[in-house]
C-alpha cells in the first residue's frame, strides 16, 4: 500500500501547469483536463496596478530608434498593452473588468454593423486588394517587415498599441492594432476635436512627405464613405460604437522599425471621437485593399498578444516566414465585405469530446452571413448561440467539482468561487478547424479572473447574430499567422 502511495504522490509531483491529465467526470466519463494555476492569475489582478506606466512609455520612446532586433530579411515592431501606457484609474480590478467588457460589447456591436451594412449594400466597396504604386510608378513590395505589440485594457479597452513613425522626418506615435479594420489613420492637427493620447498629435506641415489624395486616386474610390474638397479627398470612418475619425485622405511615409515606405495612404483626422484613449490612431490589418498589409504587398503577417494585464512586449511581423509547427486552418475570405478574416473551423471540443454542434454554424453562408472572424480587437469569444449553450453546457458538466457562484458577471454567465484554491483541473477546451488540426487553449485563456477575490468566469459569450468571433483573451501567448498568398491561418503556441 505504501508503495503504491508513493508513486501516486510522485506523479502529482511531476505533473506540470499546462498538462493534460484525464480525470472521471461526475457522469462517469473520463476526461481531458488542464490546470490553472490560480494563484498566478489572480496575483496578476493587483501587480497591474503597481505598473510604472509612465516610466515604460520614456523607456519606450527613448530607445523608438533601436527598433527589435531581427534577421536580415525580416522587420518587427513591438506590441505593447495598454497597461504599459496607462496606469488603471479604476478603483479594482472588478471595475476595471467590468469597464473592459463594456467597451468589448461596444466593439462587436460595430463589426456586426459593419457587416450588416455590407449586407444591406450601403457601404460595401467592390474593390479588391491591389498592388500599392510608390511615387515612382514602382510596385513597392514588403520586404518581411515588423513592428513592437502593448495590450490596451486598462482604460476599458481591449486592443493592442504598436509604436509607428509617421511622415518625413519620422513622428513616433502608437497605434491601435486592429484586424477588423482598413483604412489607417492618425490624429491630426489642427484639431477641430481630437482624444487624448500619449504623444503629441501629429503636425502635417512638420513632414516633407505629406500629400492630399486627390479625388479621382484610387485610394480615395477604395473608400467606403468619401467626399470631394476642392478637388482633395475627405475620408470618414464610423465604427458602429460611436467611434468615429473624419479629415483629409492622404498619402505619407510609414517607418516600421527602421523601414520607411512612401506613399502610404492614411487618414489624417481632423475630428475624432471614441474609445482610442492613449493611441494616436488605428493601424488596420484587415482583407481590404487599403489595410497595411494589401499597401505593403505583403504576402503574410502575424502578430503574438502579451498578458493583458502585463508590461510585457511581443512582435508584429510582415512577411515573416510560418512556423513548422502551426496548427493551420484554411483563411476565408466573404465575397460581401473583404474587411474580415473568416477561418475554416468545424466544431469545438470540451474534455476531448467533440461537441454535437453543426458544422453549418461556423460557415458563410451564401448571403454572407454567419461564419466565424479572428479579431484582434475583439477580448472575448462570441459564439452563435445554439453554439455557445453547447460549449458551455458541456463545460459546466466537466466542472461540477468546482463551485459555481449565485450568478453571472456582466456578459459571463458561468462563473466560479475559486478563492479556496491555488490551482484546479478543468476541462481542456479546444478549436477544430478543417483538415482535422485542433488547437488545445491554455486553461487561462477561457477561464479568467474578473476580480481580486477569486471569482473566475467562463470567458465565451453567445452572440445573437449569426456571425462568430475569436476573440484576444483566446488568442493570447499564441502567434496568430495569416498566410494571404496560400489562405492559411495559423497559431503557434507560445512562440512571442
Amino acid at each position: 500500500m505504501g508503495f503504491l502511495l508513493f508513486h501516486f504522490l510522485f506523479a502529482l509531483l511531476v505533473s506540470t501547469p499546462g498538462t493534460v491529465h484525464s480525470r472521471t467526470s461526475p457522469h462517469g466519463l473520463k476526461t481531458a483536463t488542464v490546470l490553472l494555476d490560480v494563484a498566478a492569475s489572480t496575483k496578476k489582478t493587483t501587480t497591474i496596478f503597481a505598473l510604472d506606466s509612465e516610466t515604460t512609455v520614456q523607456s519606450l520612446n527613448g530607445v523608438e530608434s533601436e527598433g527589435v532586433s531581427s534577421s536580415s530579411s525580416s522587420l518587427s515592431l513591438q506590441l505593447h498593452s495598454r497597461a504599459s501606457l496607462h496606469k488603471p484609474s479604476h478603483g479594482d480590478y472588478k471595475l476595471l473588468t467590468l469597464a473592459r467588457l463594456e467597451r468589448d460589447s461596444a466593439r462587436v456591436r460595430s463589426l456586426t454593423t459593419r457587416l450588416d451594412l455590407a449586407l444591406g449594400g450601403v457601404s460595401h466597396s467592390d474593390l479588391k486588394p491591389t498592388e500599392t504604386e510608390t511615387g515612382a510608378g514602382e510596385k513597392f513590395a514588403a520586404e518581411e517587415l515588423q513592428a513592437p505589440i502593448v495590450s490596451g485594457t486598462s482604460q476599458g479597452s481591449g486592443e493592442y498599441f504598436c509604436r509607428v513613425g509617421i511622415g518625413k522626418p519620422a513622428s513616433q506615435v502608437y497605434m491601435v492594432l486592429d484586424t477588423g479594420s482598413d483604412v489607417n489613420w492618425v490624429q491630426c492637427a489642427p484639431c477641430a476635436e481630437c482624444y487624448e493620447q500619449v504623444d503629441p498629435i501629429f503636425e502635417p506641415s512638420s513632414s516633407s512627405s505629406y500629400s492630399r489624395l486627390s479625388c479621382e486616386a484610387q485610394q480615395c474610390k477604395s473608400l467606403d464613405v468619401s467626399e470631394c474638397r476642392n478637388d482633395t479627398c475627405l475620408y470618414e470612418v464610423s465604427y458602429g460604437d460611436g467611434s468615429y475619425t473624419v479629415g483629409d485622405f492622404i498619402t505619407e511615409t510609414i517607418t516600421l522599425d527602421s523601414a520607411s515606405v512612401s506613399n502610404v495612404a492614411i487618414g489624417c483626422g481632423h475630428t475624432n471621437e471614441g474609445l482610442f484613449i492613449g493611441a494616436a490612431g488605428l493601424l488596420g490589418l484587415g482583407g481590404g485593399a487599403l489595410s497595411l498589409p494589401s499597401q505593403l504587398n505583403a504576402k503574410s503577417f502575424s502578430y503574438c498578444l502579451v498578458d493583458r494585464d502585463s508590461d510585457s512586449a511581443s512582435t508584429l511581423e510582415f512577411d515573416a516566414a510560418f512556423p513548422p509547427n502551426a496548427v493551420t486552418a484554411p483563411l476565408n475570405r466573404n465575397p460581401e465585405l473583404d474587411t474580415f478574416l473568416y477561418i475554416g473551423m468545424e466544431g469545438l471540443s470540451v474534455g476531448g469530446e467533440v461537441l454535437p454542434i453543426p458544422t453549418s454554424l461556423f460557415q458563410v453562408d451564401g448571403n454572407g452571413n454567419g461564419g466565424i472572424i479572428v479579431d484582434s480587437g475583439t477580448a472575448v469569444t462570441r459564439l452563435q448561440t445554439d453554439a455557445y449553450v453547447a460549449l458551455r453546457d458541456a463545460f459546466v458538466r466537466g466542472t461540477g467539482h468546482l463551485q459555481s457562484t449565485d450568478g453571472g458577471v456582466a456578459l459571463f454567465d458561468t462563473c466560479y468561487d475559486l478563492s479556496s484554491k491555488t490551482s484546479v483541473n478543468v476541462p481542456t477546451v479546444s478549436f477544430n478547424f478543417v483538415g482535422g488540426k485542433v488547437l488545445q487553449l491554455p486553461a487561462k485563456n477561457f477561464l479568467i479572473p474578473i476580480d481580486s477575490n477569486g471569482t473566475f468566469c467562463f470567458a465565451f459569450a453567445p452572440m445573437s447574430s449569426p456571425l462568430s468571433i475569436i476573440g484576444n483573451v483566446q488568442q493570447q501567448g499564441t502567434r496568430v499567422g495569416f498566410d494571404l498568398a496560400n489562405s492559411l491561418v495559423g497559431f503557434t503556441p507560445n512562440d512571442c
